[in-house]
Parts: C-alpha cells; sequence; structure tokens
C-alpha cells in the first residue's frame, strides 16, 4: 500500500531473470576455473602446493577465496530462485533479491571484491581480464539500481518490517521451528537483551532453563541418547533466530553442539552414554577450553601439559579466549600428553569436570583460577583466562580413551563450527536491518521519514540482499553436513562471507542512526559490536581465506 501518500510503482524486475542469472553464471564458474589456474601454476613447486611460496602469494591466494566464495554464492542464489519457481513462491521481492544480487556481485567480479575495508581483491591479481558475456553484461549494468533498491524497499516496508523479507526456500517443518524461535526471541530476549550488554551481566539461567525446556542443547543428538535427532538445518534456523535476538543467546547452543560433536565422534561408548544426555537435556553446561595466550589460530603449538598421575592425570598450563567458563560444568580441554612434541600430534582432548562458579566464587575447583576479559561485544556469556596448576582430570574422561587423537578430533567439529558461527553471522545482520529500518521509519528529518531519502532506502535493501545471500550459503552448507558430504570449504564460505555481511549490516544501520546510533542507550551500538567478533572467531577472516585457498588448490 501507498506510504506517505507517495505512489508505488510495479518493480523494474528484468524479463527472463533466471535465464539471464542462468546464463552469466558459467561464465563466473569459468574465471574462477582460470583463476585458480593462474594461482596453483604460482605456487606449485615440484609439483606440489608449496606452502612458502602460498603464504608469500597470499593476496592473491586470498582473492582467489573471495572469488570461490562469490560464485558458490551466485550458484546458491540461483538454485534458491529455481526451486521458489518451481514451488509456485517466487514472488516479486524474491526476483528483486535475486535480480540485485547478480547485478551487485557481478559487477564486483569485474571490479573488485572487497575482502575488507581496505583490501580489494581484482582479477588482475590472477593476472586475468574478462570480457562479460551479455548476459552477464545486462545483469551488471541493470540489475542493482536505484528503481530496484526503491522497489524492493517499498515491498519491505510492507512486509513490516520485523520478518525475513523473501521467502527462505526451506519445507515447512524447518519454518515452523523458525517461527517458534522467533517469538522466543521477540518476547524474552529483545526486550532485555541491551540491559544485559550494558550491565555486562550472564544472560539469565531463566533463559537458558527455557532454551532448555525447548531442546535447544538437544535439537541435534541422537534420540538414542537423550537428543531430537533434528538436522544440522534445524540448528542453523535456531541460531539464527535467537542471535536475531542477542547473539550471546544465539551462541548458548554452539557450545552444547561443539561438545556434543567431539563426544559423537571421538568418545567412547560410555562416554557417549554418560556425557550425551547430559548435554542433550541442558543438566550440565559445556565450554571449550582450546586456545592459549601467543598461540591464536595455531593451535598445533599448544603449551598446556596433562601429565599422567597414577590412572588419572594434572593439567598445567594457560588458557585464554574461554567463553562462559565460569558457571559451566564441564570443559572440552586440549591439551599437550606428549612432552617430546612441539605440534598437533602431541595433544590430547579431556572432558573436564569442574564445580560451576557463582558471582562471588566464579572458579572454585581446586587447581584452577581464572579471570574475567572485558569485552566490547559478545557479553552474555563472559570471556576469560584461565590458569591450572595441577588441575585433576579422570582417567576415564580423555576422550575417546587414546592419547594423541585431540587435534583430530577437534578437527572434526570445525564444519559444524563454522556452519554455526555463519548462522549466527545471520542472525546479527538481520537483526541490524530490523534496528535500522525500524529507526529509518520512525525518524523524520526535513519533513519526511529517514526511509524515504534514496541513499537510506538503498542500504536497507542491500542488507536484505547480502543476508539472503549469506543465508543461503549457510543452508547449503548445513544440507551438505547433513547428507554426510564434506562441507569444510562450503561452511569456511558461509562463515567468511557472513561475517563481512554482519559487520556491514551493522555499520550501515549505525550510519541510518546517525549521531544516536553513537549513543549506548540505542542497542545498534550493541549490535555493532556484537557483529564484529564474527569476523574473527573460529577462524579470523584471513585464516578463514588461507583454508579455503588450500582447499580450492589441492
Amino acid at each position: 500500500m501507498p506510504h506517505d501518500g507517495q505512489p508505488m510503482t510495479r518493480s523494474p524486475v528484468l524479463e527472463g531473470l533466471l535465464g539471464l542469472a542462468g546464463g552469466a553464471l558459467p561464465e563466473a564458474e569459468a574465471l574462477f576455473d582460470a583463476a585458480r589456474e593462474s594461482v596453483r601454476s604460482r605456487v606449485t613447486v615440484g609439483g606440489k602446493i608449496s606452502a612458502t611460496a602460498l603464504e608469500q602469494d597470499q593476496f592473491a591466494a586470498h582473492s582467489l577465496s573471495w572469488l570461490a566464495t562469490y560464485v558458490e554464492a551466485l550458484r546458491q542464489m540461483l538454485a534458491w530462485a529455481q526451486r521458489l519457481e518451481e514451488s509456485g513462491n517466487f514472488g516479486e521481492m524474491e526476483a528483486l533479491i535475486l535480480q540485485i544480487a547478480y547485478g551487485e556481485y557481478l559487477a564486483q567480479i569485474t571490479g573488485g571484491i572487497p575482502m575488507s575495508q581496505g583490501e580489494i581483491a581484482r582479477l588482475s591479481d590472477f593476472g586475468l581480464e574478462v570480457t562479460p558475456g551479455t548476459e552477464w553484461q545486462r545483469l551488471a549494468a541493470e540489475g542493482n539500481t536505484a528503481a530496484a533498491r526503491a522497489r524492493l524497499v517499498a515491498l519491505m516496508r510492507d512486509n513490516h518490517g520485523r520478518a525475513t523479507f523473501g521467502a527462505t526456500g526451506l519445507e515447512d517443518e524447518l519454518e515452523m521451528i523458525r517461527e517458534q524461535f522467533r517469538r522466543f526471541a521477540d518476547e524474552q530476549v529483545i526486550p532485555n537483551a541491551h540491559e544485559w550488554h550494558l550491565k555486562d551481566e550472564l544472560i539469565p539461567m531463566e533463559i537458558i532453563s527455557a532454551l532448555a525446556e525447548m531442546g535447544v542443547f538437544g535439537l541435534t543428538i541422537p534420540e538414542e541418547f537423550g537428543g531430537f535427532g533434528l538436522s544440522k538445518a534445524s540448528m542453523v534456523v535456531v541460531s539464527e533466530e535467537l542471535s536475531r535476538g542477542y547473539i550471546g543467546v544465539g551462541s548458548l547452543g554452539t557450545r552444547t553442539e561443539i561438545a556434543a560433536e567431539l563426544i559423537l565422534c571421538g568418545g567412547t561408548p560410555e562416554q557417549k552414554a554418560h556425557w550425551l544426555p547430559k548435554l542433550a537435556s541442558g543438566e550440565i553446561l559445556p565450554t571449550a577450553v582450546f586456545t592459549e595466550p601467543n598461540t591464536g589460530s595455531d593451535l598445533g603449538s599448544l603449551r598446556t601439559r596433562a601429565v599422567k598421575v597414577g590412572a588419572d592425570w594434572e593439567v598445567t598450563g594457560n588458557k585464554t579466549w574461554i567463553t562462559h567458563a565460569a558457571r559451566t560444568h564441564v570443559m572440552t580441554l586440549l591439551a599437550r600428553t606428549d612432552p617430546d612434541t612441539t605440534d598437533y600430534r602431541g595433544l590430547s582432548m579431556f572432558l573436564a569436570e569442574k564445580i560451576p562458579g557463582t558471582d562471588e566464587a566464579p572458579f572454585p575447583t581446586p587447581g584452577m583460577t581464572g579471570g574475567e576479559i572485558e569485552v566490547l561485544g559478545y557479553r552474555g556469556m563472559k570471556e576469560y583466562e584461565l590458569a591450572f596448576d595441577g588441575f585433576k582430570v579422570k582417567g576415564e574422561n580423555l576422550l575417546g580413551g587414546i592419547e594423541g587423537q585431540g587435534f583430530k578430533q577437534l578437527m572434526q567439529t570445525f564444519e559444524s563450527a563454522r556452519i554455526q558461527t555463519a548462522a549466527r553471522a545471520v542472525g546479527v545482520a538481520q537483526s541490524a536491518l530490523e534496528t535500522g529500518m525500524q529507526y529509518a521509519e520512525d525518524r523524520k528529518q526535513f519533513g519526511k521519514p529517514l526511509i524515504e531519502f534514496p541513499r537510506v532506502a538503498g542500504k536497507l535493501a542491500m542488507m536484505a540482499v547480502e543476508i539472503m545471500i549469506a543465508r543461503q550459503l549457510t543452508y547449503y552448507s548445513a544440507w551438505q553436513k547433513d547428507h554426510d558430504k564434506r562441507c569444510d570449504l562450503e561452511a569456511g564460505m558461509a562463515k567468511l562471507l557472513g561475517a563481512r555481511v554482519a559487520w556491514a549490516a551493522a555499520d550501515n544501520a549505525l550510519q541510518i542512526h546517525g549521531g544516536n546510533g553513537f549513543a549506548l542507550e540505542y542497542r545498534i551500538s550493541r549490535i555493532l559490536c556484537d557483529a564484529r567478533i564474527l569476523n574473527i572467531f573460529e577462524g579470523a577472516a584471513e585464516i578463514q581465506a588461507q583454508v579455503i585457498a588450500r582447499r580450492l588448490l589441492d
């Protein structure tokens, strides 16, 4: 319907859009193949990929990762649109999202893909030039226009601002799950999240208990161990919606997801039977204890030691950036059990039990101390530095019962962890979009709402488009995981792009707020801080791009 007396025009959707996209995609795929061969020829020494050469040519390698991510994003967007077309759900909003996505991403591939604010991946990095075909040229020239963005925002305004913009393409069961957790986020999380953030408070146990009752912690744990045995896609939807409310709440389930996957993949039958039902019910809360000072992403160089004392173990060393460490019951603790090693081969994983702490005594377990790390955002679970001095772990709690398997066991969780991080990024980006759009509707300047100014509307339109792109990449990686396909590449791409999209959405939403966005009382200030961490944890963007490049070149 019209807004403030403004006439509504029909959409400038390109004729034959699906055909245009289908014609441009093979060109993009061929361009990627040429770029990959260019980089491969430069980093191959003696018939093998040289780690030294790959590092020296890192900019080109990471540019390749971003180009691959864009091509996969276009592929999944076309697949999404085709599914919707077949089911009769490819409407005007969906067509505009596809049109703008293809128009913008093809234009960026030609002119330069932003890897970060000051780093642009260009075709010249691969020694390539491209003369796009007819479909590519038309989409790049006519896809992302001011008229298309304006029409998309007009449709978004009719969508009442607080819903996913455009059909997601998921089956009805997953949409029912989404609606359940969307209501929970709207009613229980969003009204309180900003106060929790400003006061730097832990998420109340009442929220955690409610999540346990809703089955969040047992969502993907098999039924035989007390869970629901649902898909990774279901966890993605839940993480997305809860993170839309507050990233800390959306991340609670991820803690259990990582611990459960470690046990499912590497645990003994006895460990599975003991720990998984307790994790699924929320009776115990876990935390991941991997990172150490001065190691960062280089987990193979960890120095924390576990020494056998009789049948049990004693742990000594330091850990940092440990999320939700104080009030949890068990730590998945990575430590070195072979003192003669200096790499990943001497690491083992433990299910280390601890006493949940309180505000007065956060770390009451003997042999363990800790202190809080004050952070900009992502505050609801808190971050800690931990020190272990003769900390005791039962012998039966060595994961899998075999030493030296810790790094391998941890690697098996990376796919799920990165899929979850991508889902959280989509949720944070959606929160930024909703917050920015509501402010743009309410705030009036020069006699009309901000949303009626083209550059404000354009920002909102691009948020909606890129959120759908990141969402479809994330759903695809979850689909791959659910069908027992290797998906470290897809999960890495979803995480890489999702983190950038979340930061861009939060930054643009704050810009729409103007000076008010810089005030702590406005929740967009929190969303910006929360969005920033996504490009760092579960693999910093640079590490993620390096991992993707290595996989592409192998």
